[in-house]
């Protein structure tokens, strides 16, 4: 089965990949993309999920395989070193996510569709901190954003631990529309800073 996903901005290609490898017990999938980035975030997709699969660069595009069910041939060298260097750098179950807005970047629009794929892209590839806390407008994503709270409730099935400011909530009039995690304070954050290897500031 070969998916064309030229065009396709992350995380497409992997929900594609997804979909595709659902529908089958056993077989390849190749997956055709456009850019690097989104190469690499299907071998990560892959291998978070127990596939094998490489890829090859064919002129301006990337072709990836992922191969589900037959017996899996040695990982490639590549492959092999991209695995440690993540082995190595994976501190996710000690990370501390604070988000501070609804949107990416300036544009308003636009930063919310960049938002929501951020966190699509974190549940897919499983790749996620062990506490996410958020804070100013960024409770409005636990709340009132149907589009996000779906993938935040997904994300929160993975264990990740989901916290919205408390007095931000009150702020905004939100008290009584949290849909995804729980109720937080700063000492969330304060807590966080001192027991996580690190804090990522996003917003």
């Amino acid at each position: 089965m070969i998916i064309d996903a030229r065009g396709q901005s992350c995380p497409k290609p992997v929900m594609m990949a997804q979909e595709a490898l659902s529908k089958i017990e056993e077989g390849i999938v190749e997956i055709l993309v456009d850019n690097y980035g989104s190469s690499d975030n299907l071998l990560l997709f892959a291998e978070s999920s127990g596939f094998y699969a490489e890829t090859s660069q064919e002129g301006k595009d990337w072709r990836v395989k992922i191969v589900k069910g037959h017996a899996c041939k040695p990982e490639s060298a590549k492959t092999k070193q991209k695995k440690e260097e993540r082995e190595i750098s994976d501190t996710r179950k000690d990370i501390l996510m604070v988000v501070a807005s609804d949107q990416l970047g300036k544009e308003e629009e636009l930063g919310r569709i960049l938002m929501k794929g951020f966190f699509e892209t974190m549940k897919v590839t499983k790749e996620a901190p062990q506490t996410i806390f958020f804070l100013n407008a960024g409770v409005k994503l636990t709340t009132v954003n149907d589009e996000t709270v779906p993938v935040l409730k997904e994300i929160e099935g993975m264990g990740v631990e989901i916290f919205s400011c408390g007095t931000c909530l009150k702020y905004y009039g939100l008290e009584e529309r949290l849909k995804v995690g729980y109720r937080g304070t700063t000492n969330n954050i304060i807590d966080g800073m001192t027991d996580r290897a690190k804090t990522v500031w996003i917003g």
